[in-house]
Parts: structure tokens; C-alpha cells; sequence
């Protein structure tokens, strides 16, 4: 998945940006908060799901530097420090152009994001609508298409090319959508439906939909992040 990706300086080459793709992890330990602590589940391997009646999928290329646990309904809390990639959060198996309210506390170091995040497919699209980031901003190196306003900011609308990444289908090459809000926030609500109408006045198409969540990425940063989706 990006969405969240990547971002050093070298970060403008990767900066088409963050990632790899949940939904394609493979399945592992994840921590749930209604069950004791053990060693094993102090770090967090990939793993896909449902808890509290929501979908959850979480994605990293290190498990030994991040801890993500699943809470009550639509709770989830991450906790990283070193070095890797991760990204994961709670939501929906499918999406689609509804209101996603959000709360929470989000604390990042260095580069992070917080978005709401899916995938379609025919055609296969990764896209974000990023709330809030750390020091890198993620569409950094991607062709800007437009702006919106909605949900009291604007947001730019961005689109950039993955060759031969990760995704929910395999290797393949495929576009990125972004909007990135001017006025970060970790609290409110997201109406998705402007921003997929957005898109595709500046003619970015979405598929049918896959998964959709609110998602916290992390690369080669450290933070924290509990946040609640409904």
C-alpha cells in the first residue's frame, strides 16, 4: 500500500508513494485488546480480518518495530519506533462514496500519514484522502490535478504511477489518487463522495470498489496513533 510509501529524499522516487498492499499480506499475530498481552503479540505481523465488527488489515515490513492492536468497534491504536514500513487501520471490506467520521489522537515522528484508504479494481486504483502527515507530504512527486473543498479545507488532488509494486492483484503497475487536506486534523468527518466526484471531473476514474479504512502509515519514523472509525 501507499498510502502510506515512502519518503526519504530518495523518498521522490518512491514518493509515488508509501506502502504495500494490505489486503495481499499474509496472515499473522495481531494484537487483540480483549485478549492478555503475550511476548509474541507485543509486535504486530501482517494480518487481515475482522474485529468489532469492522474490517481491519494491517500490513509491515518489520514486525519487530511496530505494535498495532484492535479495540473495541471501530478502535485501533499503532505504536512504532525504527525502521520499516507499515500501514493499517479499521473500516469496510468494500467501499464505497459514504461519510466516514473519525477521532482520535495522532502523534507522529518524522514520516507518517493518516488517511482514509482503499483500492478498486477494473480499473486497479490505490487511493487516499490524507487527513494528516508528518514531515513529508506524501504526494510529493505526484502530477497535481485540481483542488476540492469539502469537510472545511481544501484539498489538492494529485495522481502518480506505481510500476510493477505490490497491490491487491499481484505485482502490477497501476495509478495512485490522492487529496491531501491544507489543514491537518485528527478528528471529524470525510465525505468520500466529493472527493471520488472530484476526481473524476479531473478524470480520475475509480473501479468497483475493494477495501476502504482509516488507515496510519509509518516509514522510518517512530509515533503513536489510537484513533476510532464508524
Amino acid at each position: 500500500m501507499v498510502a502510506f510509501t515512502s519518503l526519504l529524499a530518495a523518498f521522490s522516487a518512491v514518493a509515488t508513494v508509501l506502502a504495500g498492499p494490505i489486503a495481499a499480506s499474509v496472515p499473522g499475530a495481531v494484537v487483540d485488546a480483549a485478549a492478555p498481552e503475550t511476548a509474541l503479540a507485543k509486535r504486530t505481523a501482517s494480518s487481515t480480518g475482522t474485529s468489532g465488527g469492522f474490517y481491519y488489515s494491517f500490513w509491515t515490513d518489520t514486525p519487530s518495530t511496530v505494535t498495532y492492536t484492535n479495540g473495541n468497534a471501530g478502535q485501533f491504536s499503532v505504536k512504532w519506533n525504527g525502521n520499516g514500513n507499515h500501514v493499517g487501520g479499521k473500516g469496510w471490506r468494500t467501499g464505497s462514496s459514504r461519510t466516514i467520521k473519525f477521532s482520535g489522537t495522532y502523534s507522529p515522528k518524522g514520516n507518517s500519514y493518516l488517511a482514509i484508504y482503499g483500492w478498486t479494481k477494473n480499473p486497479l486504483i490505490e487511493y487516499y484522502i490524507v487527513e494528516s502527515f508528518g514531515t513529508y507530504n506524501p504526494s510529493t512527486g505526484a502530477t497535481k490535478k485540481g483542488e476540492v473543498t469539502v469537510d472545511g479545507s481544501v484539498y489538492d488532488i494529485y495522481v502518480s504511477t506505481r510500476t510493477n509494486a505490490p497491490s491487491i492483484e499481484g505485482t502490477r503497475t497501476f495509478q495512485q489518487y490522492w487529496s491531501v487536506r491544507r489543514s491537518k486534523r485528527a478528528s471529524g468527518s470525510v465525505t468520500t463522495a466529493t472527493h471520488f466526484a472530484a476526481w473524476k471531473k479531473a478524470g480520475l476514474n475509480l473501479g468497483a470498489h475493494d477495501y476502504q479504512i482509516l488507515a496510519v502509515e509509518g516509514y522510518y519514523s517512530s509515533g503513536s496513533a489510537t484513533m476510532t472509525v464508524s
